[in-house]
């Protein structure tokens, strides 16, 4: 009977997890003309942890939005390089930069003041359970053993997709750059989507 009951609210559990966890999920990647899901996250600025809302975000602008795997490997460290270099160009177009990977906010605070890579131009936030990137219909790759970044620290999260979306300052997506789809550089994101905010 015991064990009975103990099932039977094991299946509950894993139901309501489930119903839970695809609440945050889409079912295919969001588009160009699509609501951009809003967020609030943990991220790090010039090596200071702060809370962002893209919902405020938004409320002053154009936001560009990037996920990227991992901080300190190869592609994403010259992306989040490029970014910081185009920062004012940005900025003079009135968008807002955001990065979104799934590092855990220890690590992106000092990506974010790296004067190599961030260098305390813009925030990074963290997706550690990888809810973010699954409302934006972003699969997750899984944690694989072994992987070390360019510091030879191990890397013990999953990867997220190289994507970037251009959203509105009404919330909707302009434009959207996948790595994946488009088979464009990790700096080609960062020049696709300034000439995007560029022509807003």
């Amino acid at each position: 009977m015991i064990k009975k009951n103990y099932c039977l609210s094991f299946l509950i559990f894993s139901l309501s997890l489930l119903a839970t966890l695809s609440g945050f999920a889409q079912s295919k990647m969001l588009t160009k003309g699509d609501a951009a899901p809003v967020f609030d996250a943990q991220a790090g600025m010039a090596g200071s942890e702060f809370n962002f809302s893209l919902k405020k975000a938004l409320a002053k602008g154009p936001v560009v939005v990037y996920f990227y795997p991992s901080a300190y490997t190869g592609g994403c460290d010259a992306e989040a390089h490029a970014f910081a270099e185009m920062k004012e160009k940005f900025t003079a177009a009135g968008a807002t930069i955001i990065g979104v990977s799934g590092d855990d906010i220890t690590r992106l605070n000092t990506f974010s003041a790296d004067p190599n890579y961030c260098a305390g131009k813009f925030a990074v936030a963290a997706d550690t359970e990888g809810k973010i990137a699954a409302s934006y219909g972003l699969v997750i790759n899984a944690p694989r053993a072994g992987i070390k970044d360019v510091r030879g620290i191990d890397i013990n999260h999953g990867f997220i997709p190289r994507t970037t979306y251009v959203i509105g300052k009404d919330g909707k997506i302009i434009a959207v750059f996948s790595s994946e789809i488009d088979h464009i550089s990790a700096t080609d994101h960062v020049e696709k989507s300034l000439a995007v905010v560029k022509g807003l």
